[in-house]
């Protein structure tokens, strides 16, 4: 077991305290901020009651029981910023969930580093500033990564874990594996401007906004067809499985159609599309395109999935009536 420490008592470092503590470990959240005697009680007991109730929800949920959830909430204590030099001396995981702006993180991830071990793994949980620009305020910048989490971070699987150019790779490999003993499935990548789920949202949202703004449909129809259409292939299917799947040339082609109807550059198709067209990387008919093919057994796999519909279809009360 890892002892834990979450700065900031905000609905991040909740989430996070739920993830660990609901998987055995001790979990410390951290204020930073000077506050007087009343408004850390009042900031301890909102925070408090908060975690409680999504461990009611849980329960409610039947992912625990009452007796579990007291045992939950015993793995979770609450410290001031006077309190936060001696904590930090015995933390082995520290995520700093503070404001997104750099002044702040600067001094949350420089008052970390100078009062934890050395040896202790520093994760920020920013979701818009690069690993690079925050591990010059680290001491040993090689135990530091970013760690982002999506919201409601004690729900949804992902973490995307961002090393910065100094970071030790065991260290983001040693966070990936705790990260997996709790549930999660993490994913590296490098840092870049919206790692990979707020950089493909984004365009997805605001193309949904355009859609409402056009006048195409009304906002209710838009979010229908992003449930039962975008959203419910792409729970079963990666985005770039799903282009094998159809075949990078369909894409290609709807790509420069698009461009040409819209006269927005935005719908062109990338270079790399163009570039497995001409080695003939085009999916599942080619054996082979972003995901490699050639040793699948191709009918099984398209069973897998089609059967994996099937019950999402069940999941979401929309199978097809019978005649």
């Amino acid at each position: 077991m890892k002892t834990i420490a979450a700065v900031g008592i905000g609905r991040m470092g909740r989430g996070i305290a739920i993830c660990f503590a609901f998987s055995g470990h001790n979990v410390q959240l951290v204020d930073l901020k000077k506050r007087d005697k009343r408004d850390f009680t009042k900031l301890i007991r909102e925070a408090y009651e908060d975690i409680d109730n999504t461990l009611s929800m849980f329960q409610k949920f039947e992912m625990l029981t009452h007796s579990e959830k007291e045992k939950v909430l015993k793995r979770i204590s609450f410290h001031s910023l006077y309190e936060s030099k001696s904590v930090l001396k015995n933390i082995d995981i520290v995520f700093e969930g503070v404001s997104e702006t750099i002044e702040v993180k600067k001094n949350a991830l420089s008052f970390i580093s100078k009062f934890s071990p050395k040896n202790t793994i520093i994760a920020s949980t920013t979701s818009t500033i690069l690993s690079n620009d925050l591990q010059k305020y680290v001491q040993h910048p090689e135990r530091f990564l970013n760690a982002h989490w999506l919201n409601p971070a004690f729900l949804v699987p992902l973490v995307e874990l961002s090393p910065g150019d100094k970071t030790d790779k065991n260290i983001t490999k040693n966070l990936k594996q705790i990260l997996e003993q709790i549930g999660k499935v993490p994913i590296v990548c490098s840092a870049s401007p919206g790692y990979i789920v707020p950089r493909i949202q984004a365009l997805a949202m605001n193309e949904a906004a355009r859609l409402v703004e056009e006048g195409v449909a009304s906002a209710e129809d838009i979010d229908k067809a992003t449930k039962y259409g975008f959203g419910f292939r792409f729970a079963i299917l990666g985005l770039l499985e799903f282009i094998d799947w159809g075949g990078g040339d369909i894409l290609y082609y709807a790509s420069q159609y698009m461009t040409k109807a819209t006269g927005q550059d935005r719908f062109s198709a990338p270079k790399i599309i163009n570039d497995n067209m001409e080695k003939n990387r085009n999916g599942l008919k080619d054996g082979k395109g972003f995901l490699n093919y050639e040793n699948l057994d191709i009918k099984k796999y398209q069973e897998y999935r089609l059967l994996a519909f099937v019950e999402m279809l069940k999941h979401l009360d929309k199978m097809p009536p019978k005649g």
